[in-house]
């Protein structure tokens, strides 16, 4: 059995805190019942939340004894790019955004607790997601002998608590600073990478994805009529320059995401996808950002991978994708495919321009790619290079000797 609020009474506990509605409900309702609750702050650049010092005040005034902000900004990027590196996306082309933050998070975040001999870490994930998987296994493989506590495990705390509409009249009862309200019509999380939206009305499949409002930048409607031309340079499966100009990878993403979010990139993604739990989830996504770096990526990937190696990568992007997304990022299996991606990665250098347009990203050429197979000689339909359409004579009857046997066989069906 899971620890529950009475075990908590008179110790202290980390809690992972956004500054949002569970965030400040929980705070309030365990320090009621004398627990010591350490709010915990990751500092993901999340751009719904730029302040974080008033994040922290606001988790004091619910009544955590200590307000500590985190600075994960570079490991959010860093983890951002290899999400990239690896195409690892989600059912239905969710970037993993949220997925990949958890992972970031808690391993942030759990170094702190035990800098200050704290052994309950807390989250407010609730019991039907995805997200008290990812905090769990993560803390359980990185500090294993840290406990875990889940307030919406809690039998007391559900009790108290059926959803929003409670929470909010508690925050209200104890006039807790909270932005939350009843008219808001779904929720968000943030990160550097990306918002994800979801619940409320978004959980009717009847309501239209550009019902969210975006954030990261504008729906594509909105966006310019004037298209731009981007130019990002690679390096071992970094991006460095962009437009000439060198960036860190925290700087590399906040740039893509203001630019390719004002020509609305990777804007509204709508997704019906599968929980690791075994429901369905709907959701609305943002991720300007990694969506333009990550199709430049794809697009150099074409130009240097071999089928084989290709259809290797693509088992790879799959696999991890669903590790990210299950909450598998530092386990074994994580490690290996990590392991074999750098093979692919550390060949990942060349010279990206496309062009935004309203929401589209199109291919304008690329180039200074050592790693790159293609040739235009090689490939053309023109009588250049050192190809010799004659050859394939001898190429098609030794595939023929397969086709003939399996005809003679009976296996080709009566398509004829």
């Amino acid at each position: 059995m899971g620890l529950i609020a009475s075990d908590l009474r008179g110790k202290t506990i980390g809690l992972a805190s956004s500054g949002g509605l569970d965030s400040c409900t929980s705070t309030r309702w365990l320090t009621n019942r004398q627990v010591n609750v350490v709010s915990l702050i990751a500092d993901l650049g999340q751009p719904d939340e730029p302040d974080l010092e008033a994040v922290g005040q606001r988790m004091l005034a619910c009544g955590a004894v200590e307000a500590i902000i985190v600075d994960a900004q570079s490991a959010i990027a860093e983890a951002g790019l290899q999400v990239i590196q690896a195409q690892a996306k989600y059912e239905g082309g969710y970037w993993n955004t949220t997925g990949i933050a958890r992972h970031v998070t808690v391993a942030a975040l759990l170094p702190e607790l035990r800098k200050r001999g704290i052994k309950i870490f807390s989250h407010g994930a609730t019991g039907r997601g995805n997200d008290q998987v990812r905090f769990q296994l993560a803390t359980n493989m990185l500090m294993p002998e840290m406990q875990v506590y889940a307030p919406w495990r809690d039998s007391a705390f559900l009790t108290a608590f059926g959803g929003r509409k409670e929470m909010i009249a508690f925050c209200k009862k104890y006039k807790l600073p909270v932005k939350a309200t009843l008219k808001k019509p779904y929720s968000t999380d943030a990160n550097m990478l990306g918002l994800t939206h979801e619940a409320g009305e978004l959980e009717f499949l009847t309501t239209p994805a550009d019902f969210v409002a975006a954030e990261m930048g504008v729906w594509p409607q909105a966006a310019p009529e004037k298209a731009v031309i981007v130019e990002i340079q690679f390096h071992e499966g970094k991006p460095i320059y962009f437009n000439g100009e060198v960036y860190g990878p925290v700087d590399m993403f906040k740039l893509c995401n203001q630019i390719a979010g004002r020509h609305g990139i990777g804007i509204g993604l709508h997704t019906v996808e599968n929980r690791f739990v075994g429901i369905k989830s709907r959701g609305v996504y943002e991720a300007p950002g990694m969506e333009l770096l990550g199709r430049c990526y794809e697009y150099l990937l074409q130009a240097i991978l071999d089928r084989r190696a290709k259809e290797f990568f693509d088992y790879i992007s799959l696999q991890l994708a669903k590790q990210i997304y299950q909450g598998y990022w530092f386990d074994k299996a994580s490690q290996m495919l990590r392991a074999a991606l750098s093979e692919v990665t550390k060949l990942v250098t060349g010279t990206i321009s496309v062009k935004l347009y309203k929401g589209n990203i199109f291919y304008v050429m690329s180039g200074n790619m050592p790693h790159s197979i293609y040739s235009a000689t090689t490939s053309s339909m023109e009588k250049i290079g050192d190809f010799n359409h004659e050859d394939s004579e001898g190429f098609l009857r030794v595939l023929g000797v397969n086709a003939r046997a399996l005809a003679a066989a009976g296996q080709i069906g009566e398509e004829v």
